[in-house]
This record gives C-alpha cells, sequence and structure tokens, in this order.
C-alpha cells in the first residue's frame, strides 16, 4: 500500500483569514481491488463512521484512490493504512471495530500491531486477539509480570482475556495447572437457600469462569481437564493455607473480596506462578463497602512484578450499547460527585461564616 503527502500549495481563502497553516493533502492506494469493500463497508457505512469521526477533514474516494485534505488528513491517511493491514490478515471490519482503530490511532497505537497480535486459537479455530489499545497494554501486562491487575468496567474483556493467557501458558507448559477463583458474594439480591453440597451451592457464582473456559475449549477437552485437576474452579475460601506452584491463577470479580481476603490471596502465589486480578470498583457489593481492591495500587506501588491496567469504556467490546451505558453512569456519577462537593463547600462557608458571626458578637460583648 503506498500512502504521499503534501502541503496544498494555494491555502484556502478560509484558511488565510483565520491565519492557520496550509491544510495537508494526502494520498493512499489501496493495493487490491478487494480490500476495497472490506475497506469501505456494506454500502460505504464504514467510511461515514470515519467522516463522522474526522469532520474538519474531506475524504474522496476515486477507484482505489482515497484522498484525505484537511488538518488530520495524515491521521485519516495512517488509519487506512492500519485498517488496510488488518484486513489483509483476514481479518473482518465492523463499524465497531473501526471506531476503536481511531480511538488507536488518536493514541498514537498501532492498530495493527494491537489487532494481529493472537493471544490463542481456540477449539473451534477462532483467533482470541486483544481488540483495544487498552486490552493489549492488559495483555502484555500479564505477560511481563507476576501479578497483573486488571481494573474496569463490564465488557472490556478482562476476565475473558485473562482466561485465554492461562491457558496459553498450560498448552505451552509454562504452568502445569490453572485455578480460577472468585468471591461468593451475592450482588444485591438475597440468592436464599441453595441444595447440594457445598460446589453445587458456589457453583452459581463461579459460573461466568466457566462460560469463559467452554467458550476457547471444546466441551469434552474443558471437562476432561477439570476432572484431572488440572483447571481448578473454587470460591475464594478454598485458598487459604495453599501455596500455589506452577500455577496461572486468576481472581476474578476482586472489587467483591474484604483487604484481609485479597492479602490472604495474593500471598498464595509460589514459585513459577502467574496470577490476575480482575475487578470493576464501580460495582461493589461486598457487605460494608470494605474492597480490598480500592487503594491497593498505593499499597502495592513500591513492589517489583506487580502491574495495574485500567481499562475504560473505550475497551469495551460488547454491544455498543454497553458502552454507551458505562459512559451515562460514569457522567452520572460524575454529577452526583461535583453536588457533593458543592454542598461541602457551602456547607464549609455557612460554618466560616458562622464562626466569624460569633467572633464579632463576641468581640462587641
Amino acid at each position: 500500500m503506498s500512502t504521499s503527502w503534501s502541503k496544498t500549495g494555494n491555502p484556502s481563502l478560509a484558511d488565510e483569514r483565520s491565519g492557520q497553516a496550509p491544510r495537508a493533502h494526502v494520498e493512499t492506494r489501496v493495493p487490491h481491488n478487494h480490500l476495497m469493500a472490506g475497506l469501505l463497508g456494506h454500502r460505504d457505512e464504514l467510511l461515514r463512521v470515519i467522516e463522522g469521526a474526522f469532520p474538519g477533514t474531506h475524504i474522496a474516494v476515486q477507484g482505489n484512490l482515497i484522498t484525505a485534505q484537511g488538518q488530520e488528513a495524515e491521521r485519516v491517511a495512517r488509519l487506512f493504512d492500519e485498517l488496510v493491514q488488518v484486513l489483509q490478515t483476514g481479518q473482518v471490519l465492523d463499524a465497531a471495530q473501526v471506531a476503536r482503530t481511531i480511538d488507536m490511532v488518536r493514541e498514537d497505537v498501532s492498530p495493527s500491531e494491537v489487532l494481529t497480535t493472537e493471544v490463542l486459537r481456540s477449539a473451534s479455530g477462532r483467533s482470541v486477539r486483544p481488540r483495544s489499545a487498552g486490552q493489549k497494554r492488559y495483555t502484555d501486562a500479564i505477560a511481563h509480570n507476576v501479578v497483573t491487575f486488571g481494573i474496569g468496567p463490564a465488557g472490556t474483556g478482562k476476565s475473558y482475556l485473562a482466561v485465554a493467557l492461562a491457558l496459553q501458558a498450560l498448552q505451552s507448559r509454562q504452568v502445569n495447572r490453572i485455578i480460577l477463583t472468585r468471591p461468593a458474594v451475592e450482588a444485591g439480591e438475597r440468592l436464599g437457600f441453595l441444595p447440594g453440597d457445598l460446589m453445587a451451592k458456589v457453583d452459581p457464582y463461579l459460573r461466568p469462569l466457566y462460560d469463559a473456559l467452554f467458550d476457547l475449549l471444546d466441551p469434552e477437552g474443558a471437562q476432561r481437564l477439570l476432572d484431572r485437576g488440572t483447571i481448578e474452579v473454587a470460591p475464594l475460601a478454598f485458598m487459604r493455607g495453599r501455596t500455589l506452584n506452577s500455577s496461572f491463577i486468576i481472581l476474578d470479580e476482586a472489587q467483591n473480596t474484604t483487604p484481609e481476603q485479597m492479602k490472604m490471596f495474593l500471598t498464595r502465589i509460589g514459585f513459577g506462578s502467574k496470577c490476575v486480578v480482575t475487578g470493576d470498583v464501580t460495582q461493589i457489593d461486598v457487605p460494608g463497602g470494605r474492597s480490598g481492591l480500592v487503594g491497593l495500587d498505593e499499597v502495592l506501588a513500591e513492589v517489583e512484578g506487580v502491574a495495574f491496567v485500567r481499562l475504560t469504556r473505550r475497551d469495551v467490546v460488547r454491544h455498543k450499547i454497553v458502552a454507551d451505558i458505562v459512559d451515562a453512569y460514569e457522567r452520572a456519577e460524575h454529577a452526583r460527585q461535583a453536588q457533593r462537593d458543592e454542598s461541602a463547600r457551602e456547607a464549609g462557608n455557612m460554618q466560616a461564616h458562622g464562626q466569624r458571626t460569633e467572633r464579632a458578637h463576641n468581640d462587641g460583648s
């Protein structure tokens, strides 16, 4: 794929009046006709997404030649270059993936590097890859650290990518077993009496981890590993008193641990082990709100081999409405916090005024 760019020689009247530098003019030629359909989308759907993201840049398509002119023309050309590289790996683009790619280009991250990094190939042959810059930082952190904390909202792939990396480590014999655990805390509702033995009672809490496991492995293979004990799924309480060597350990829903439970869990890590802790600090259900995840980055700031990766709504890979819902909750929380801060300031001002009035009264008497 070839890209050439130059500054437009004759600036527009608008540019002269505003005193802006001449707008860049960039041309990008897509190498193969079949790539154009995947690049622009059905009825130019993906092209419209790109145009909407760069309103100050004019984009024109003529055959295999894409021309961009405007203040962000170079960035638009780079975006098309990166998308073509992704298409050349056999991936199919959709509007959500293009939107995430635009975010990456704005952050000066290479989308082709992020989206072509394979974490694992599932039993069905589907390739598991990071799908955002945040997810790439997360997978890289897991690869290079003993303990990695993945903190972010629902839908950012925290647990799923951790399970995929655990399976990859098991398959490559980096570890001998996988341990998946989470605290058994009810999410705001009372479940009442559950029949069966202890494992049957805690099984509903662990179901999300089973879901990820069975999605990545064929059912028979997953069940065989579970029966052998190569993969263990257990509630957090079962970790007490153990030393976990040569293991890939995942603690899910860690925002629902107490500080004591978190300390207990982190001190289970043995030789040759790797640990991933995932959580969403906006969904704390632990009684009393004493979450073992909140403030832990400050406690462990000086510890080598520990990494914290914070994922945001930009890393949500579920339906677009999930990202919009996360965004709406964040805006509402910011508004509430601003209101609380304003109320606190007003209360402080009233208190200060009362103190001044009292002093003036005392001085007068």
